[in-house]
């Protein structure tokens, strides 16, 4: 059992930790403010989701998994509404999406 445990505890790892990579590599990839935002606002969600989860594999202690599910619960809440502002201030600035590369 520990060792099922282990395994899909490192599994949760490197998959947050693969999340994070490409996320950093959608930022200079991608070519305007809001496919960037995008790319790295549902990346960093997912990707902390991940680890988070990870992370509550390998640790058999409540108050910690407490802890740390609180953390999840406002990871999941804040990261989409900070990208959502973000997107909302920069329309209200005039900042427009690129639509066709040229």
């Amino acid at each position: 059992m520990d060792t099922l445990i282990e395994t899909s505890s490192f599994l949760f790892l490197l998959i947050g930790s693969f999340l994070c990579i490409s996320g950093g590599v959608g930022i200079l990839k991608f070519p305007d403010f809001y496919t960037r935002m995008h790319a790295v606002g549902v990346t960093e969600t997912l990707a902390t989701a991940m680890i988070l989860i990870g992370l509550m594999l390998q640790n058999p202690d409540a108050l910690v998994l407490l802890k740390l599910l609180f953390i999840l619960l406002l990871t999941l809440l804040i990261g989409p509404t900070a990208s959502h502002a973000l997107a909302q201030a920069a329309i209200k600035n005039g900042l427009k999406p690129e639509l066709h590369k040229k």
